[in-house]
C-alpha cells in the first residue's frame, strides 16, 4: 500500500527522488518482513465443541443463566461472543460434517438423523476438512473426543474384530493423531481407538437403562476394560492437556498445532462425578454442564502455564441444542431454559435446535469482552482458519462459509447474510437477513408438534417468522407476506443447485437433494 502510494506522487526534483526511493524501498521491506512474520506466527488452534449444550445454558450467552459457568464467563470476558451463531444441523453427526467441511451436511449421502457407533466412514479422503487444511498449513493435527462420523471396523458378518484396525478414521481426514470413541457415548461400543488401534478388546457387555436411571442410561454393548463412562470427559481432558504440553516447544519453535476438541457431554450419558456431583443444586445436567465449564478452566489454565496462551485461537461452541434429556421441566423449576428465549430444542428445525453458543478468544487479535449480533454459521470456521493460517493451496472446501475474522476486527457483520437450517428429519429452513422460512408443518423434530401431528391438525407446510420482532417464532407470517416467501424458495434452490451458498463455480451435491414438503411446488420467475 505504502509503495502504490509512493507511485502515486507527483514527480519530485532530483534531490528528494532519491529520498523517496529510500523511503519506498523501506516501506516495501517493512511490508514484506510483516508479512513473513505472520505466516511464521501462525497461532495454534483448539476447537472444542459440547454435545448438546443450548445457547442458555451458559451465561456468556444467557444473562439468566441458572447454571454456574466461570471458566467460559472468563474465555467470553476475554474474547468475542456471539449471539447469532448456528449450527448446520440440529443432531451430532451432521453439525460434525458441517463444521469440519465448511459444507452443509444436507449436501452429503446422509439426508437425515445420526450415524451410530458402528457405522462406516461419512466423510471421503478426498473431501476437504479442517484437518487437511491445517496439516497442509504446517500444523500439527489431532482429534481427541467423540468422532461420530463414522470410521470402518473389521467385521465378521455383523461381529466386530476389535483385534483388528480400523480403517477410515479421522486420519483420512487431515488428523495426524487420533484419540477417542465412534459415536455419541450412549451408542456402543465402548471402547478407545489411538489412531487406528483399540486399546482394549471389550472383555463384556454394558449398559444401564433409561428406568434404571433416567439421566445417565447408556445403550448396552460391549466395553472396553480401559473405558469407564463417568471418567470419560475428564479423561479426553486429560488428553488433550497431555497433547498441549507434548507440542509445546514445537508450537514454540514454529510448528503450531490444531486440536479438534469434540466433547461428549453434556450429551447422555448425564454422569457428572464428584464434587460436581449435586453441586448446581438443581439437577445431574446442570451438574454435568458445571463439570464441562470446570475442566475447560483447566484446559485454559495449561495454555497459560505452557506459555502458549497468546499465540493460541481457542473456540469454544456446541453442535445444537440441548436434549430433551436434561429434563426441561425440572430446569424450568428453577428458572432455567436451556434454550434461553428461543423456541424449540435439539433435533428442532427452530432456534432452539440450532442457534448456539460461540466464543472466540485470539489474544492481541480480538479484542477482549466483546459481543456481536452478526451472523455466523459452524461452516464459517473453514473459511475462517483458511484466512488465518494464510495457505495458498486452492481447496475444495468451505463451499458454504464465510470468514469470522472482520468479527474479530471488531466489524458488525461479514460477508453472510443468510443460512440454511436442518433438523432430524431433513426438514429445512432458510434464514436471509431477519426472515427465516421454516419448510415443514411442524418443529421437524421432537418437540411439538411433530410433524405427524402437525399434518392431522392442518397446520400449513410452510412457516415464516421475522426474527426481530418474533425471535421466539410464535407468528406465522406466511399467508402475510407470499412474496417474502417465493424469494426465500428461490434462493434456496439457488443454493441447492449451485453446489454452494458462496460466490464460484458450480459444484455438485452427493446426492439429488430435495427440500418442499410434499404438496408445495416451487414458484416459476415472473
Amino acid at each position: 500500500m505504502l509503495a502504490r502510494e509512493f507511485v502515486e506522487l507527483e514527480e519530485p526534483d532530483m534531490g528528494n527522488r532519491f529520498r523517496f526511493f529510500l523511503f519506498g524501498l523501506w516501506a516495501c521491506t517493512v511490508c514484506l518482513a510483516g508479512s513473513n512474520s505472520a505466516a511464521d506466527d501462525k497461532p495454534n488452534v483448539i476447537l472444542v465443541m459440547a454435545d448438546d449444550l443450548g445457547i442458555g445454558d451458559i451465561s456468556p450467552t444467557n444473562s439468566n443463566c441458572k447454571i454456574a459457568t466461570p471458566y467460559l464467563q472468563q474465555l467470553a470476558d476475554e474474547g468475542l461472543t456471539f449471539f447469532d451463531a448456528h449450527t448446520t444441523s440440529s443432531v451430532c453427526t451432521p453439525t460434525r460434517y458441517g463444521l469440519l467441511t465448511g459444507r452443509y451436511n444436507w449436501r452429503s449421502r446422509l439426508s437425515r438423523g445420526v450415524l451410530s457407533g458402528r457405522s462406516e466412514h461419512l466423510i471421503p479422503a478426498e473431501r476437504a476438512t479442517l484437518g487437511h487444511l491445517l496439516r497442509d498449513s504446517g500444523y500439527h493435527t489431532a482429534m481427541i473426543g467423540k468422532w461420530h462420523l463414522g470410521w470402518d471396523w473389521h467385521k465378521d458378518g455383523k461381529t466386530i474384530d476389535f483385534t483388528k484396525p480400523v480403517l477410515n478414521g479421522p486420519d483420512i481426514n487431515g488428523f495426524d493423531y487420533y484419540y477417542g470413541h465412534c459415536g455419541s457415548l450412549d451408542m456402543p461400543p465402548y471402547v478407545w481407538v489411538d489412531t487406528g488401534q483399540v486399546t482394549a478388546v471389550p472383555n463384556r457387555e454394558e449398559g444401564v437403562t433409561s428406568k434404571e436411571d433416567s439421566y445417565g442410561w447408556y445403550r448396552k454393548g460391549p466395553i472396553g476394560s480401559d473405558f469407564h463412562i463417568p471418567e470419560v470427559l475428564p479423561h479426553l481432558f486429560d488428553k488433550s492437556i497431555s497433547y498441549i504440553t507434548a507440542h509445546r516447544d514445537d508450537a514454540k519453535r514454529g510448528k503450531p498445532f490444531f486440536l479438534y476438541l469434540p466433547l461428549p457431554a453434556p450429551h447422555t450419558p448425564i454422569v457428572p462425578i464428584a464434587p460436581f456431583r449435586d453441586a448446581s443444586g438443581i439437577n445431574p445436567y446442570a451438574d454435568f454442564v458445571m463439570q464441562v465449564d470446570h475442566l475447560m478452566g483447566r484446559l485454559l489454565d495449561c495454555l497459560r502455564e505452557q506459555g502458549l496462551e497468546q499465540n493460541t485461537l481457542v473456540i469454544f461452541t456446541s453442535d445444537n441444542g440441548c436434549s430433551p434429556q436434561a429434563n426441561f421441566e425440572l430446569l424450568e423449576e428453577h428458572g432455567h431454559d436451556p434454550s434461553g428465549i428461543y423456541r424449540g430444542h435439539k433435533a428442532d428445525i427452530f432456534e432452539g435446535g440450532h442457534r448456539v453458543p460461540l466464543i472466540v478468544k485470539w489474544p492481541g487479535h480480538i479484542q477482549p469482552g466483546k459481543v456481536t449480533r452478526g451472523l455466523a454459521c459452524h461452516t464459517d470456521v473453514y473459511a475462517t482458519l483458511e484466512a488465518i493460517a494464510g495457505n495458498s493451496e486452492e481447496f475444495a472446501g468451505g463451499e458454504d462459509g464465510f470468514s469470522l475474522v472482520p468479527f474479530f476486527q471488531g466489524k458488525e457483520h461479514s460477508v453472510r447474510t443468510g443460512l440454511v437450517s436442518h433438523s432430524i428429519d431433513g426438514s429445512f429452513a432458510i434464514r436471509e437477513g431477519d426472515w427465516k422460512l421454516c419448510l415443514c408443518y411442524g418443529s421437524g423434530g421432537w418437540s411439538a408438534p411433530k410433524e405427524k401431528q402437525a399434518k392431522t391438525d392442518g397446520f400449513p407446510p410452510l412457516q415464516l417468522f421475522n426474527l426481530s420482532k418474533d425471535p421466539s417464532e410464535k407468528q406465522n407470517l406466511a399467508e402475510h407476506f407470499p412474496e417474502k416467501v417465493t424469494e426465500l424458495l428461490r434462493l434456496l434452490d439457488d443454493w441447492v443447485k449451485n453446489g454452494r451458498s458462496t460466490h464460484g463455480r458450480q459444484l455438485a451435491n452427493d446426492r439429488e437433494v430435495t427440500f418442499l414438503p410434499k404438496g408445495v411446488t416451487l414458484p416459476t420467475a415472473n
